[in-house]
């Protein structure tokens, strides 16, 4: 199974466009907020479900501020992030997110990538496809993919 995992896109769409047609087939897209209206442009660019949240500039988006999801054997807290303080750091996320029975949490927000495993759950920050932060300052996205018995590998990526 192989999940793309973007946030922050902030309706400027053409990374997220790009990195679609480059990445193929695709089982799922998860998208952490900031979408700014570009929902249909989000959704039809794949073939695959798509899940989304609303994040802090979603200000008249019907999508829901988080979500759980089953992928695989691992239930999954989406997010935004910003309900959390998550400028601060991921720890209240994480502990919220272990307390609601989450293995995985995915959030957005601070346009900076995370992947962040420790042995009560793994946080992951896909960090922003149109207004990257970090000091590369290069457009980032994650993949996550399960192997054949299941277990998650999450791969931090660049569009260059």
């Amino acid at each position: 199974m192989k999940i793309l995992i973007v946030s922050d896109t902030h309706r400027k769409n053409e990374n997220y466009l790009k990195i679609v047609r480059e990445l193929g087939e695709l089982d799922m897209v998860i998208h952490l907020g900031d979408v700014e209206g570009s929902e249909y442009t989000i959704q039809e660019a794949v073939s695959c479900p798509v899940e989304m949240v609303a994040g802090n500039n979603d200000f008249f988006s019907e999508l829901p501020s988080e979500k759980m999801l089953e992928i695989g054997s691992y239930h999954v807290l989406i997010t935004h992030g910003h309900r959390y303080y998550i400028g601060m750091g991921n720890e209240m996320l994480k502990k919220e997110a272990v307390a609601a029975g989450a293995d995985i949490v995915m959030y957005g927000h601070t346009h900076r990538p995370v992947i962040d495993i420790s042995a009560d759950i793994i946080a992951v920050n896909p960090g922003s496809l149109s207004y990257p932060r970090q000091e590369n300052k290069k457009p980032s996205y994650i993949i996550m993919e399960l192997d054949a018995r299941g277990k998650a590998d999450f791969r931090l990526n660049y569009v260059e």
